[in-house]
């Protein structure tokens, strides 16, 4: 029922969740939570375009935040979807204004997260991140998604990409797109244990690792591994969702952890938004009461 629902009312839970739908909201967003000791990660609602056009468009829009974030001095990166830029429709192009990108974080001492989209574009979003990897090897990433049945041999695979030392950069999270059992896992404790399991490969093998995550138990794991292992603060960080447990986030940077947050924003919130929406159900009965009880 979601998509016939008046926007308006998908906006009551969506504002918690999204900046705005402008640059300066995003900035606003940023700077307080700079002001925390939260990094942030920014990125642009958009995705899955329709023409390749398009793709220029929000080639630009992407430089030009690049060069205002980086220039009003926000702590933070920036993370791109590639069908945003026209991945299903012309990969090359796709590649090309992706790589602009990544040119101007370089130029800036920034940093593009590759985004990870549907299973279809999964193998396509790996070929993008090795490619710009080998030329800008401090400055783009790439997210890993625990639930696909496939993830940690495409881990394994990434150990022959290392450039001068430097550690292959990733953000784990357990994925969120509707896939079949026969790609992703589908119960809670099993994509609970792969991920555990990715990130003691990614901590045992240098690896640069955003540990994506809002599950307590995820997060208490993840801890005990990190004081297992000694692993250096400087070789890991904890990553959330704007507006999302903001009293476990605070918890992680008073033990003195690094914390980013990602930071959504842009006209184009309706797609992001219902796709909360699907991964927790629950969230309507919060609408609801938003609708009645605003005061």
């Amino acid at each position: 029922m979601l998509p016939y629902m008046p926007k308006k009312l998908i906006w009551i839970f969506s504002k918690r969740y999204i900046a705005g739908e402008t640059i300066e909201d995003a900035l606003r967003v940023s700077r307080e939570l700079n002001k925390q000791n939260v990094e942030v990660t920014i990125d642009l609602l958009g995705e899955f375009i329709t023409n390749i056009t398009q793709a220029e468009g929000n080639k630009k829009k992407y430089i030009d935040i690049i060069e205002r974030f980086t220039s009003e001095g926000i702590i933070g990166n920036f993370s791109v979807k590639p069908t945003m830029f026209g991945l299903l429709i012309d990969p090359e192009v796709c590649f090309e204004n992706i790589e602009e990108i990544v040119k101007k974080a370089a130029e800036k001492n920034s940093f593009i997260r590759i985004d990870m989209e549907d299973s279809q574009c999964v193998d396509k979003e790996i070929d993008i991140y090795r490619k710009l990897q080998q030329k800008y090897p401090n400055h783009v990433g790439l997210v890993i998604q625990a639930y696909l049945r496939r993830t940690l041999t495409d881990i394994e695979n990434f150990s022959d990409i290392h450039v001068n030392g430097t550690p292959l950069n990733f953000r784990l999270c357990k994925g969120i797109y509707i896939e079949p059992k026969q790609i992703a896992f589908k119960e809670h404790d099993e994509i609970q244990n792969h991920y555990i399991e990715d990130l003691q490969f990614m901590l045992d093998h240098n690896m640069y690792v955003g540990i994506a995550t809002h599950d307590k138990k995820l997060v208490d794991e993840a801890l005990r591994l990190i004081a297992e292992k000694h692993i250096s603060k400087d070789k890991y960080e904890f990553q959330m969702l704007y507006g999302v447990t903001p009293e476990l986030r605070s918890s992680i940077v008073q033990q003195g952890h690094r914390m980013r947050v990602y930071v959504p924003f842009g006209k184009d919130w309706f797609g992001y938004s219902t796709r909360r929406l699907k991964e927790n159900p629950k969230i309507a009965s919060h609408i609801i009461k938003a609708i009645f009880f605003r005061g």
